[in-house]
Order: C-alpha cells, then structure tokens, then sequence
C-alpha cells in the first residue's frame, strides 16, 4: 500500500470533522478528489476505513489504527520540516493552538499577537473547542498546546497555569438579583438558566453543583458561545452564569447587571495543556513559554 503524506493529512482531517465534505474543506481538497483518494486508500488496504452513515463517518477498526499511526507520521513531518526550514530560510514551524471559549475571546490575543511579532517564521493554526474536546486532541497528538478550564480532567497531561478569572451572574437590568453585590448559586437555582449546550464542561460543571445544592438547573435554553448566552439574559430570557471577564465585555453594549458569586469555587483557573513539554517541536515550546510568560 503506498499512502502520501496529503491522503494522511486528508484521513485525518475527515475523521475529526465527523464527514469527508468537512474534512476535504480542512484539507484544501475537492470533494470529489477527497472521496476519490478515500477510496484508493480503501481499496490498497483491502479493507474499509470509515463507516458511512447519515450523521456522517467514523473510523472503523482498521481506520483507528491507521488514524493512531497517521498522526504519529504527520508529527514526525512536521518536525523534520521545522528542523530543516532554517537551512531553507522559510518558516521555522507551524503549531496547532487550540483554545476555549473563554481563552480565546479574552486571553489569547494579545498574547499570541505578541508571540507573532517576536516569532515572524511561525505560523499559528488556532481553533476554538471545548474544553473536553482539547484534552482528548491533545492526548491523541491531533493539537501541539490547549488551553482549557481547569475544571476538566486533564489526565496524563502536563498542565502549567495560564490565567485565573471567576464565574459571575449576568441578569437583564430589572431582573430581581439585579441589585445585589453578590449572591450564592443557591439563590441563582430559583430562576430560569441560559446556559451553555449541554455538553459543554461549565455546563456539567454547575449541573453538579447544582446536584450537590439538593435543586435542579431549570436550563431554559443552551446555546454554544457566552455572547450569545449574554444576548438572551439581556432579553430577559432567564439569568446567566459566565466568567467574569465575558461579563465586563458584555456589560459595555448591552444592558446587563453583572453580580459576583459567593461560592470558593466561583474563582476559575485556566490551564496550559501538553503532552509532553519537552517532546514538543521548538516552536511549540516557544508559545508556551510565552503563555506562561
């Protein structure tokens, strides 16, 4: 069987976008070619590599094992390219950041601004994920850094502090907790919760601390991103629970009250994730001395 390094970029990319169109955009392909070189590749191994269906594709047996060994040979790629581009006097490294709601949209960008205009031969892949999500990429090799909330399990991982911020209530302006200072997340489990979808790590996060309170999390409705959560608090859709760092942002165009929470847990930490720091490519290891920095 001969596969090249784009039919393992390709495998790759449609198995962790769950479909060949979505992975054929991730590679740059047609779709037509993409579907073509998933069969050639089938057809050389003799054996089927994703189970078709119409909610899309996964890996069969023999799928995961040559996803196992396509990204080990991907990685090993790109080192060779990042240790050999300084004779070539291109670009030094490419690193896949992958970052959540909440370090994406307050934290990340000046850092990685600054990051840039020091590092002009690295490039930065950034995607946004939850945070579940990246501990499981990072561990299977398909992300170089994460940074995740440090509510999550980040198992055999190396972790490193990032930044530290808390959870705070956001609620329209004439809602009844809109007059106080601070308030426990007991007294927010009375009213209606605009929250984050369901599978979400916050959102499972305050399900069970809600559980631990005796009293149910009446989600009203969940969405995917805190600006959107913001927007329907605003509308007086129910009450929300964000970082407080969102909330400030928020409160400067929209109408909302922003009430700190009581609770020891509200403080929320976040946290630089790798496999291993010492195994990362140079360029990688740069951008987490700049993100511990």
């Amino acid at each position: 069987m001969r596969f090249d390094l784009t039919d393992l970029r390709l495998f790759c990319d449609v198995v962790e976008a769950g479909s060949i169109t979505a992975g054929a955009e991730r590679s740059a392909l047609a779709l037509a070619a993409a579907s073509t070189r998933i069969r050639h590749m089938e057809a050389a191994l003799g054996a089927e590599l994703l189970t078709r269906s119409r909610q899309g594709v996964t890996p069969t047996p023999a799928g995961r094992m040559l996803l196992k060994h396509a990204r080990g040979l991907l990685a090993q790629a790109a080192r060779m390219r990042e240790d050999l581009s300084a004779f070539a006097g291109g670009r030094s490294g490419e690193v896949r950041l992958l970052a959540n709601t909440n370090a994406l949209t307050e934290f990340v960008p000046e850092v990685l601004s600054s990051f840039l205009a020091a590092h002009p031969q690295v490039s930065v892949d950034l995607e946004e994920r939850l945070s579940d999500e990246i501990v499981g990429l990072i561990a299977e090799g398909v992300g170089d850094v994460g940074i995740v909330a440090g509510t999550v399990d980040t198992g055999a991982l190396q972790a490193f502090p990032f930044r530290s911020d808390r959870f705070v209530v956001v609620t329209a302006r004439d809602h009844p907790l809109a007059m106080r200072d601070s308030v426990p997340f007991a007294e927010v489990l009375a009213f209606d919760l605009v929250g984050l979808e369901r599978s979400s790590s916050l959102q499972r996060f305050l399900t069970d601390k809600a559980a631990r309170a005796g009293r149910p999390l009446r989600a009203r409705v969940q969405l995917r991103s805190f600006d959107a959560v913001c927007r329907l608090v605003e509308s007086g859709v129910g009450v929300g629970v964000v970082p407080q760092s969102i909330a400030r942002r928020a409160a400067r165009t929209m109408n909302l009250a922003v009430i700190d929470l009581a609770d020891d847990w509200a403080v929320r930490e976040l946290m630089i994730v790798v496999r291993d720091l010492d195994d990362l490519r140079p360029s990688a290891r740069e951008l987490v001395k700049a993100l511990r920095s």
